[in-house]
């Protein structure tokens, strides 16, 4: 099956950003989320990370509207979006169907929406400091609330909907307090000095927990300004969630009978803290984070925190967009969800049977997905974005990886599937931009950088050690400027680096200089040799792949085609074709022997970056500059198994058509014919029948059905171009005739038609005038038909 040629790939999966900033809510059942996602919401299924609906999603002939913020109801029935035009948009939660929408009312934007707990009434919050009421049922106004300044950053209702009361705070970092009923100011809670990051009310609504960027958690109680307790946290605090009344997380647990009010936190550092507000103690701080703390002083790291009682889960959303969810009871991670991957810069499959595939994206951590399920682990390591990725052949569990932290590092997926990091160099004065291990053996790799130069290293004999150092065997200063790629000859004697110089050149093992490859008109991005061949191939910004003799260095074949620069470039079918991705978006395959592209294929919007091409070729995975993943499949051998089909299905249908013409069966051969779309033997069949009358061919076409009868009328078009067929072509025409005018028979080309049904008769020239008339082309009967007649 390896041998045989590929002829077309077919996209079996494609992966998209869902997540790429603002508001994030958890359905109560947990089987979803509803992540904002650019100008919609998608919805999505919280087992499979599959996107199930898209509510306010536009079409092209539609102007999108930016949704700013939205809320989902209590019974999680309703949502609720606010927009850049200043619309908010009431949805139906499960068929995403629009159901009304209203002007807001609001001078600026609307920053934050609140559902009563009795779904009843919604508050919105604008940039202009003012609280506006709404009524659902009426979908009217009932109060506009004042007082706060500037933009809203917390709004909620008091659970306990007898108490009537509304909580929001603004820019001047004050909590306020508002009768919802009356639109009167109640209390105003003085305490933070920056701004207030979320609001909870405990069970008995008696108590009230807010955070800000202060660093503090202040404890209120009800209706009363003054502060009960201030916990220094000492970090700015983005997100924090009340904790049920009875739960267990590690070396804790919290009985229904304790004293106290638990509250969870994150915000710079990355980690999640739970605090006794009562005590004002630190009760548990997660040790096993994901998150990377923020970069400075007062940054954000996690954006939000959502606890959904009904699984006993704590999910984690950060600054990245990845959704970390973990098991309340032991914090482990039970599944990462990546919203948005930002440009993705490479990719490699990995594992004995190559069922994982770990991602560089835009970003310092490595994703590490299962291709089953694209559950994904993020793998932290690199202090800056990772650039390049390349695994070993013969140890398809090992790989490397390089970034813009001027290191290369070696990793090693373990029998759980675990990824460890084995290796670090740090030789490279500058971003290492590609990296290319040894084929035969996993004794060495090669690394290039912006520092212009090309490395070799050894690989640690014992890879049961973590984080140890490795070094370069050799070192060379290989080009005058930035080298983009480096490639090892599958016999591991020779080495390969493209760069901007527009040059390739070819090193032996220890480094020497063997030759150089002068003939593309810009910079050189990839290069690959054969598997099988004494040839190497690179692809250019001048938008031409070339294929080159290493024997003599010359250029054998130049392939153009792209539109753009070509980004990446791989071998398939042991070296008798060529796969391409560019900068145009488009993914080509390439025949050698004919420099023929043989299938261009446009699945991304933008920069394909990465391709990733398995041990059989029969699996492809590109990424871009549009953050898409999409996993091709070879379909090759079924579509020549469906053509194969189709082949003997025509050759059955074409001798039961002799067979039935050799029998007389003339009604059967003729629906036959019809069907296979076969003009020359229904004609055949329409002249045997007319040696038996005119009448006969008018009782065989009673026969046929309503779409054989607009196939015939195509079919006597045609022939009645002909002098030696127009004496069947009338006759069907005028048999027909009366169909079409009832309205029975549709004609999709009526001109042709009417040009085909010109008739030789004064008698014919009175029907089709009826029926012209009929079909409001009185007009095309003056200048068309009158000659016709007059010849007669």
């Amino acid at each position: 099956m390896t041998n045989i040629l590929k002829e077309i790939y077919e996209k079996t999966a494609e992966f998209t950003a869902f997540y790429t900033g603002g508001e994030i809510q958890w359905t109560t059942d947990g089987a979803h989320l509803l992540c904002q996602c650019e100008d919609d919401i998608k919805v999505i299924d919280v087992n499979n990370v599959a996107t199930v609906l898209a509510i306010g999603e536009t079409n092209e002939n539609t102007e999108s509207d930016q949704i700013y913020t939205f809320q989902i109801s209590h019974d999680n029935e309703t949502v609720i979006t606010a927009h850049k035009s200043g619309l908010m948009k009431l949805w139906d939660r499960n068929t995403g169907k629009e159901q009304k929408k209203w002007r807001s009312g609001h001078k600026g934007p609307v920053a934050r929406l609140a559902f009563d707990s009795t779904d009843v009434n919604i508050a919105s919050g604008g940039s202009d400091g003012n609280i506006r009421l709404w009524n659902l049922a009426h979908h009217t106004c009932t109060s506009s609330l004042r007082g706060a300044l500037g933009v809203f950053t917390v709004l909620k209702y008091h659970p306990d909907s007898t108490k009537h009361l509304i909580f929001g705070a603004a820019d001047d970092t004050k909590i306020r307090s508002w009768n919802s009923t009356n639109g009167k100011e109640n209390v105003i809670y003085s305490g933070h000095f920056s701004k207030v990051t979320s609001l909870l009310f405990t069970i008995d609504g008696e108590y009230m927990i807010s955070s800000g960027r202060d660093r503090v958690l202040i404890l209120w109680k009800l209706n009363e300004s003054k502060a009960l307790r201030v916990i220094p946290v000492y970090e700015s605090i983005e997100t924090a969630l009340l904790l049920p009344q009875t739960f267990k997380i590690p070396n804790f647990t919290k009985k229904l009978e304790t004293e106290g009010i638990y509250v969870a936190c994150a915000g710079e550092k990355g980690v999640i803290k739970i605090w006794n507000m009562h005590m004002s103690r630190l009760m548990y701080e997660q040790n096993n984070s994901l998150v990377s703390p923020a970069s400075e002083e007062g940054g954000l790291a996690i954006q939000h925190l959502l606890f959904n009682e009904a699984r006993n889960m704590l999910s984690v959303v950060t600054v990245d967009h990845n959704i970390i969810i973990h098991d309340l009871e032991t914090f482990g991670c039970v599944k990462q969800l990546i919203g948005f991957t930002d440009e993705i810069l490479d990719i490699i499959f990995i594992g004995e049977d190559e069922t994982h595939i770990v991602v560089a994206t835009n970003s310092k951590d490595l994703k590490y997905y299962d291709l089953q399920s694209m559950n994904c682990q993020i793998i932290k390591g690199h202090t800056d974005i990772v650039l390049s990725l390349a695994r070993f052949p013969t140890k398809p569990q090992m790989f490397i990886s390089s970034g813009k932290d001027n290191s290369v590092r070696i990793w090693l997926q373990d029998a759980n599937n675990d990824i460890k990091c084995i290796g670090i160099g740090t030789r490279h004065t500058a971003s290492v931009g590609s990296v290319f291990t040894s084929q035969t053996s996993s004794d060495f790799f090669t690394s290039v950088s912006q520092d212009n130069c090309l490395k070799v290293w050894q690989v640690p004999k014992d890879i049961e050690i973590f984080d140890q150092k490795i070094k370069s065997t050799h070192t060379e200063l290989a080009h005058n400027m930035d080298i983009n790629c480096v490639a090892v000859s599958p016999n591991d004697k020779m080495i390969a680096t493209g760069s901007q110089d527009k040059t390739v050149k070819l090193w032996t093992e220890d480094l020497t200089l063997l030759g150089i490859l002068k003939g593309h008109r810009r910079g050189v991005w990839c290069s690959c040799f054969s598997p099988v061949d004494q040839v190497i191939l690179t692809s250019s910004a001048d938008s031409s792949i070339k294929l080159w003799s290493i024997a003599d260095l010359s250029c054998l074949k130049t392939f153009e085609g792209h539109e753009s620069s070509v980004l990446k470039i791989e071998f398939l079918s042991k070296g008798q074709q060529i796969i391409s991705s560019g900068a145009d978006g488009l993914l080509k395959l390439w025949s050698i022997k004919s420099s023929e592209c043989k299938m261009s294929l446009d699945n991304h919007d933008g920069k394909i970056w990465s391709l990733a091409v398995n041990k059989d070729g029969c699996l492809l995975i590109t990424g871009g500059s549009d953050s898409k993943l999409v996993i091709l499949k070879d379909v090759t051998m079924e579509h020549r198994d469906q053509r194969n089909k189709e082949r003997e299905q025509q050759i059955l249908q074409e001798q039961e058509l002799m067979n039935l013409l050799h029998d007389k069966k003339m009604v059967k051969a003729l629906k036959l014919a019809l069907r296979m779309e076969r003009p020359l033997h229904v004609l055949k069949i329409i002249n045997e029948i007319l040696k038996n009358g005119n009448d006969k061919l008018f009782e065989t076409l009673k026969e046929i059905n309503h779409t054989q009868k607009e196939t015939l009328i195509r079919f006597a078009t045609e022939w009645n171009t002909n002098n030696k067929n127009c004496h069947a072509a009338q006759l069907i025409f005028h048999i027909l005739t009366p169909e079409i005018i009832s309205g029975n028979l549709t004609l999709p080309h009526l001109d042709s038609f009417i040009e085909g049904a010109l008739p030789y008769s004064e008698r014919h020239y009175d029907r089709l005038t009826n029926l012209l008339q009929d079909l409001n082309l009185i007009s095309y009967t003056v200048n068309c038909m009158q000659p016709h007649a007059i010849k007669n």
